[in-house]
């Protein structure tokens, strides 16, 4: 097989037609092909273009190697689970986000007795209960964006890039194409989801687990775990049914970053943890063609929808830097706490919508933060949330004009902000700490010079983002996985071991392997 980079293809053909493109530019016999990636260059306006990388076996590949320089013999490396001893007692798994779900479905395929426990509800019971949040404001606690089938990330963009170099993200995207995920995320350079598709993909995840033997249970939240010379000998866990307990020595805590009472449960029962960096911020709304045009210029209709990633230091020696960012998508209220404000942003799969989100963050350090108490940080957060909800006098989110934030009067919005139940002029001053408020001033000028417009007057900004990552880290071993207490295995994003949907998934096939691996000590 051989693999050739860097074939520019032109924006009006169809990639259908990539294979015939290639055959005939190169002057190949093509028996098999599959595309590895995909790109768009528009460093230069002019001339924006695809670039593909493909793979193919072809006739007389030593010929064709001596003649296209950027082609080159490769062998696919694929990543298989490790065989192993599953442990006999069932493994508990608290979480069914993407580290607890891939984590599961790893552990089930094998052939060990897993048992997931979820306090939220499956997708669709908690489809209908954000949207009755978002129409009425009434919120259900243990039913919304942060809990439930799926984790957080089903209402999201559904991102799928990482930063890290892992043999197991093609598996993770093959998996989830499998189970109903777009196929072309198998190859594109910024691969996404949407949280339309995202819905329907963690329900066949659910129902292959079932099928290898594994139990979920929704709307049961880990309540407890019971101990013996520092290891896990059951859980408890309650329901609206009560509270039973689950005799196991593998529990894998892979709750997300917003179930602040199993932080405190954890931390109260002697697990060793940590505070570390989190962000806080606000949303940052645009028009959509704003942000396209800035990208790709005029020839934006013919692309799909732009994004973008920005970082910038400031100043005042702080950074600032976009986070999650939704081309087309819309600002959703996402609060786990009765009274409370909480933002974040979701896009469906087409990115079809009018308006272009995306985080505007600052790092909170340790440092920043008062006292000794190892979940400080989960008391910064939900304290400026209670402000924002008691400054808007329930649900509705703080939002304020760029403008008017950077300090020009009379800066009238041009953008319709998107969250719903809606939003409250402010001045965000009187909710975010200092600190955070003039990183922001100085960063989103900073900003504009990169993205024309970024810093236009209108553009609106939504607060507060808290929720992007966890202020604690529960503390593993690297090889083990395990914390101090013998066969509990902090996972994912809540545990602070994931950044996003891949990570987090990730983390939960490593979490999977490591359970195995003791199994067979």
């Amino acid at each position: 097989m051989i693999r050739i980079t860097d074939i520019k293809y032109p924006l009006q053909l169809a990639e259908e037609d990539l294979a015939e493109y290639i055959a005939r530019k190169y002057k190949l016999n093509i028996k098999s092909f599959d595309i590895h990636k995909k790109s768009i260059d528009a460093r230069n306006k002019d001339d924006i273009h695809y670039v593909y990388t493909a793979d193919m076996h072809i006739e007389n590949e030593t010929k064709a190697l001596k003649l296209i320089k950027n082609a080159q013999r490769i062998t696919r490396k694929r990543y298989r689970f490790p065989v192993g001893i599953p442990p006999k007692k069932p493994i508990v798994i608290a979480g069914f986000g993407p580290a607890g779900m891939m984590c599961a479905y790893s552990l089930a395929r094998c052939g060990a007795k897993v048992i997931v426990i979820e306090r939220g509800k499956d997708v669709d019971s908690r489809i209908d209960d954000v949207k009755v949040f978002h129409n009425t404001g009434k919120l259900d606690p243990e039913s919304n964006i942060q809990f439930g089938e799926g984790g957080a990330g089903t209402f999201s963009d559904g991102k799928l890039t990482t930063g890290v170099n892992d043999i197991r993200i093609q598996y993770v995207l093959e998996q989830f194409a499998r189970h109903g995920a777009p196929r072309e995320i198998r190859y594109t350079s910024k691969p996404h989801i949407g949280t339309d598709n995202l819905a329907k993909m963690v329900k066949t995840f659910r129902e292959d687990i079932i099928s290898h033997g594994g139990k979920i249970m929704f709307g049961t939240r880990l309540n407890g775990i019971v101990t013996e010379n520092s290891a896990i000998k059951a859980v408890t866990a309650v329901s609206s049914e009560g509270e039973i307990q689950i005799d196991t020595d593998t529990l894998v805590v892979a709750t997300g970053h917003s179930a602040r009472d199993t932080f405190k449960m954890l931390r109260d029962a002697g697990a060793n943890m940590q505070r570390k960096t989190f962000a806080i911020g606000a949303r940052i709304e645009h028009k959509q063609d704003t942000i396209n045009r800035a990208q790709y210029g005029e020839l934006y209709s013919a692309l799909p929808p732009a994004d973008y990633k920005l970082s910038v230091k400031t100043p005042n020696g702080r950074s600032a830097y976009t986070f999650c960012m939704c081309p087309g998508g819309v600002v959703v209220a996402s609060a786990s706490e009765n009274g409370g404000v909480v933002t974040n942003g979701m896009s469906t799969f087409a990115r079809d919508g009018e308006n272009a989100n995306s985080a505007l963050l600052v790092n909170v350090l340790p440092q920043d933060l008062r006292g000794n108490d190892v979940l400080e940080g989960c008391r910064f957060q939900r304290e400026i949330e209670k402000k924002a909800y008691d400054m808007c006098g329930g649900y509705f989110a703080p939002c304020q004009t760029v403008g008017e934030f950077l300090k020009k009067s009379g800066a009238v919005a041009s953008v319709t902000p998107t969250y719903k139940p809606g939003v409250k002029f402010v001045d965000l001053d009187d909710l975010l700490p200092d600190f955070v408020t003039e990183t922001m001033r100085q960063a989103i000028p900073m900003m504009g010079m990169k993205i024309k417009g970024f810093d236009d007057d209108g553009a609106v900004l939504t607060a507060p983002e808290t929720r992007s990552s966890s202020p604690v880290r529960i503390i593993r071993d690297d090889i083990t996985k395990q914390s101090n207490i013998t066969g509990l295995y902090p996972c994912g994003e809540g545990a602070g071991y994931a950044g996003g949907i891949m990570t987090a998934a990730i983390d939960g096939i490593k979490t999977a392997e490591a359970i195995i691996e003791r199994g067979a000590l």
